[in-house]
C-alpha cells in the first residue's frame, strides 16, 4: 500500500518542479524546456506534470503529454505512477527517459498498455561542453525561412527511418511541418545543401538555460560512407556551444555504431543510459 501517493503538481510548486529538473538537466531537458515555456498549468502546457514526494520534499516527477517522462523516478516512485496511470488510458506516443524508470514503467504498464510497437532498452545519453577538436564543415548553417521546402523532404525522411513510421500518417503531415517550420524560425534547424538538395540535416530539438539537446541528425543515404557527418555535426556543436547553451546533449541508439563514432569524435562524453518505448 502506497503512503506517499502520486498528485497533480500547478503553477505554486513551480519552483520546486524547476529546483528538481536542476538535478538531471540532460534527461530532464524536454520537461525543463516546456515548463520555462508554459509553466504547469495543464491548459497552457498541453500535458500533466505529476509529482511523488511529501508536499515539502518532492522526489520524483513524471511528465504525461504527447510523450510520457519519467525525471529522476526512484523504484518508490515508479511503482506509484504506474499504478495511477493504469487506469488511465494511453494517450502518449512513447516513453523516454532514464533507462531504469523507463523499463520499470513498462513492466508495470505493458499488461494494459501494450503492445509496444518497438523498445529501445539500450539508448546511450551523451554531452559536450568544449568545441570539437575536429574542423566543422563550412557549409553546414543554419536553415533559412524560405528553405522550408527544401528542408521537409529530408526531415520526413528522417522521421521515418529512426521511428519507424511517416510523419504524413497523421493530418498529412501539418503538425509535423509546423514543427519544423518552427525550429527554422527559431534558428534550431541545420543543414548542407548539395545543388538545392538537403545532404545533412540536424535540429536542436530541445534547448533550455542548460543545454541544448541535438536531434533528427540525417545523413541522405546516396552521401553516406563518405566522411561528411564528423565535421556536420561538428559545425553544429561549435555553433550550439557559442550561440545557445553551455553544453550539446543527445541520446543515439546502442546499435547505431556509426553515429556513435562521429559523436566521439566530436566530444561528446556517456553520462548516462536512456530507454524508449515506442507506440
Amino acid at each position: 500500500m502506497l503512503t506517499v501517493p502520486v498528485r497533480q503538481l500547478g503553477e505554486s510548486e513551480r519552483r520546486a518542479v524547476e529546483r528538481l529538473l536542476d538535478h538531471d538537466p540532460f534527461a530532464g531537458a524536454q520537461v525543463a524546456e516546456r515548463i520555462a515555456a508554459r509553466g504547469l498549468s495543464w491548459w497552457r502546457a498541453e500535458g500533466r506534470i505529476l509529482g511523488y514526494g511529501a508536499r515539502r520534499n518532492l522526489e520524483s516527477l513524471c511528465w504525461l503529454g504527447g510523450n510520457l517522462t519519467p525525471v529522476l523516478a526512484t523504484d518508490a516512485a515508479v511503482a506509484a505512477f504506474a499504478d495511477l496511470l493504469a487506469g488511465e488510458e494511453r494517450l502518449c506516443s512513447s516513453i523516454v527517459g532514464r533507462a531504469d524508470a523507463v523499463l520499470g514503467l513498462w513492466d508495470r504498464l505493458s499488461d494494459t498498455w501494450g503492445p509496444a510497437r518497438d523498445v529501445r532498452p539500450n539508448q546511450p545519453l551523451l554531452a559536450a561542453d568544449a568545441l570539437p577538436s575536429v574542423p566543422a564543415d563550412p557549409e553546414v548553417r543554419r536553415v533559412r525561412s524560405g528553405e522550408v521546402d527544401r528542408l521537409f523532404p529530408a526531415a520526413v525522411a528522417m522521421y521515418t527511418e529512426e521511428v519507424g513510421v511517416s510523419p504524413l500518417a497523421e493530418d498529412a503531415g501539418r503538425s509535423y511541418r509546423r514543427r519544423v517550420n518552427d525550429l527554422v524560425r527559431s534558428g534550431r534547424a541545420y543543414a548542407r545543401f548539395v545543388d538545392g538538395k538537403v545532404v545533412f540535416k540536424a535540429e536542436l530539438a530541445v534547448v533550455t538555460k542548460r543545454t541544448a539537446q541535438v536531434q533528427g541528425v540525417w545523413v541522405a543515404p546516396e552521401w553516406r560512407g563518405r566522411g561528411i557527418a564528423t565535421a556536420a555535426m561538428a559545425a553544429v556543436v561549435r555553433d550550439a556551444l557559442l550561440r545557445v547553451a553551455p553544453t550539446v546533449s543527445l541520446y543515439v541508439n546502442d546499435f547505431n555504431l556509426p553515429a556513435r563514432r562521429v559523436y566521439e569524435r566530436c566530444g561528446f562524453q556517456p553520462i548516462g543510459t536512456l530507454a524508449t518505448v515506442l507506440f
